[in-house]
């Protein structure tokens, strides 16, 4: 279970760039919770990182490798968290998170940039070499994408105001 769970599904096995396969199962995985309204996708993705930790443990018990690339729960959370200002904000507007498209662009693209590109805290929790090190790199890398996009949504509608 503990695999199935850390490979979100087996998805972390394919290839070529499994962590962005991982992203890209996470949105439609995301709409479907964000159904359920922004308070049931808070709790869920905050759920996803007791269970991603707890999973990413027991399945990198005894490798060499702490983060191997099949593990993409991490990624499912970290993307979560940059699509959290959609949900709040499809919610406050009394509109269908799918309308936000933009801003499901811009999370996928920025969470994405920050989980490679590791700036700063993000690369910090990276070199912790171990399962909570998995799970929260990606989740500061979220964050950053979720302080972006909510800029970038408020240069969107600021720029629209000007017309």
């Amino acid at each position: 279970m503990a695999r199935v769970v850390a490979t979100v599904g087996f998805v972390g096995l394919l290839r070529p760039a499994p962590g962005t396969w991982g992203s890209l199962v996470a949105l439609p995985l995301a709409w479907l919770a964000m159904q359920g309204g922004p308070i049931l996708f808070t709790a869920l993705t905050a759920l996803i990182l007791p269970v991603g930790w707890w999973a990413t443990t027991v399945t990198t018990r005894g490798q060499a490798d702490h983060d191997p690339g099949e593990v993409v729960i991490d990624e499912v959370l970290g993307q979560w968290i940059a699509l959290l200002p959609l949900a709040w904000g499809a919610s406050n507007a009394g509109v269908g998170v799918e309308r936000l498209w933009p801003g499901w662009i811009a999370a996928f693209v920025l969470f994405r940039l920050f989980d490679i590109w590791k700036p700063g805290p993000v690369g910090w929790m990276d070199r912790r070499s171990d399962a909570g090190g998995v799970m929260l790199d990606d989740a500061v890398a979220g964050l950053m994408a979720a302080v972006c996009v909510v800029v970038l949504a408020g240069l969107a509608h600021a720029g629209m105001a000007l017309r």
